[in-house]
């Protein structure tokens, strides 16, 4: 068969629902960039999300402020990619726009799903829909390939990308020194030590709490 008639997406299997824990479906689209292969990005972290569609306005106030913050992520080792069932050329358009009007370059890629196939095996979408209009989820992928976290808001509430940042930085320090990140943690802030399951260290702990509320140190 000549090269150029191949279809260019590679089939993945639908499921259920993904979970924190599973492992990322591997995918090969074209992108903005050209073809992507999600295992191709293992060795390093990636921030996998969706948009429901390009030329809309809070999807454009996100990727102009994830561009303007693709240094901070890269500073992480964390690449970032999107996906929308728009074409590779609306991306194309909806990009020079954002360039033109804002002064802003996306050089993230942005993949094409017009099928549906990547969002569906993603649980993007629901196998019932015909679009994701509905959809603004977000997938933190480990360099293992392993799903960390991840988020799911309405096509009208636009994500943090401060909260983006804090959550890879979470998981990374938890990574590194053990323990667990408190609510509000930032980097810099304690972590907190793993709760003892010895009875003896319970009655023995210098208060009421410390044997399972415990900073473990600042984290470097």
């Amino acid at each position: 068969m000549n090269q150029a008639n191949e279809n260019p997406f590679r089939p993945v299997d639908v499921r259920a629902g993904l979970r924190i824990g599973d492992s990322a479906p591997d995918f090969e689209a074209r992108s903005t960039i050209g073809p992507v292969r999600l295992s191709a990005f293992r060795g390093r972290w990636l921030m996998l999300f969706s948009h429901p569609a390009d030329f809309t306005p809070v999807c454009t106030t996100e990727f102009i402020e994830l561009a303007r913050h693709a240094k901070d992520f890269e500073a992480l080792d964390c690449a970032l990619m999107a996906l929308s069932v728009d074409s590779l050329f609306a991306h194309f358009a909806w990009l020079r726009m954002i360039r033109d009007r804002f002064a802003v370059e996306v050089r993230f890629p942005i993949v094409e799903d017009p099928t549906l196939v990547i969002g569906r095996a993603f649980g993007m979408v629901a196998p019932q829909d015909s679009d994701s209009a509905a959809v603004r989820t977000t997938y933190f992928i480990d360099p293992k390939g392993t799903i960390r976290a991840m988020t799911c808001y309405p096509a009208n509430v636009g994500r943090s990308v401060p909260e983006m940042l804090r959550t890879l930085e979470a998981l990374q320090a938890v990574d590194a020194r053990g323990g667990a990140a408190p609510a509000n943690w930032r980097k810099g802030d304690p972590l907190l030590r793993a709760p003892t399951h010895d009875l003896d260290a319970v009655y023995a702990a210098r208060d009421p709490v410390a044997w399972f509320l415990d900073p473990a140190g600042e984290d470097a």
